[in-house]
Parts: structure tokens; sequence; C-alpha cells
């Protein structure tokens, strides 16, 4: 009988994010578990984006527990977020979470929206 594949980690953080996520968490103003994060559809390229907090974790939702942060994965994005490095970068003129997606095809040119295509089994992420 062939052993189960393990499953790829859907998300990663690097460790801006992950400082960053623990910054915004100790400020809410209720009890949070965690935060999610999904894409939804809209702007011009297609799809964006979202992050909100969660107050409790859906059965359904994918945990990800990385540098000491939970990160829920809302489950109609995780083909689409599969590889996904989740980034914070601070410019000059601004601060935001930068997702670098493999499954990421085009951006619009203000950088609100994203075409992604859902991952397949060939995505190359390396199994952790």
């Amino acid at each position: 009988m062939a052993a189960a594949r393990p499953r790829p980690q859907v998300m990663r953080l690097t460790q801006a994010a992950a400082e960053r996520i623990k910054a915004v968490m100790a400020k809410a103003e209720r009890p949070i578990a965690a935060v999610r994060v999904g894409v939804k559809n809209g702007g011009c390229a297609g799809m964006s984006y979202f992050m909100e907090y969660a107050e409790k974790i859906n059965s359904l939702d994918e945990v990800i527990e990385d540098k000491g942060v939970r990160i829920l994965v809302d489950p109609k994005a995780v083909l689409f977020l599969l590889g996904t490095e989740m980034d914070y970068k601070v410019d000059k003129l601004s601060a935001q979470f930068v997702f670098n997606n493999p499954n990421q095809t085009a951006a619009c040119g203000c950088g609100e929206s994203v075409q992604l295509e859902p991952a397949s089994g060939e995505t190359g992420v390396a199994e952790r």
C-alpha cells in the first residue's frame, strides 16, 4: 500500500508579515482567533486578495501556523493561494501586505486586483 503524500503548505509568511500580524492582532478591539486570508471576485483584473479578523475557525478553513502566527485560508481560495508567500513591505510612502503568488498571471495597473489561475498538480511547491 502506498504511503499518503504529505500535503504542501498552502501559504507561508515572511518574518516581516508574521511580526505585523502579531502587532495587528494585539491591537484588535475584540478577541480574535486568527486572520483569515482569501480572494474575491472584483477589480479590473478579476480578483483581489482580502484579509479580515476571524473570531472563530470555521470547519473548512485551512489553518496555517507559521512563525508563531495562525492564518486561516478561506476554503474557496486554497487552489488560488497554493504556494503563496505573504510578506509585509514598508516603503517611503506606503506599508502593505504583499502576496508573492506563483498562480498570479496578471495584475491591473493600479495594483488593486490580480488575475489568478487555480494551482495544478505541477505547482513546484516544495513540500515541508
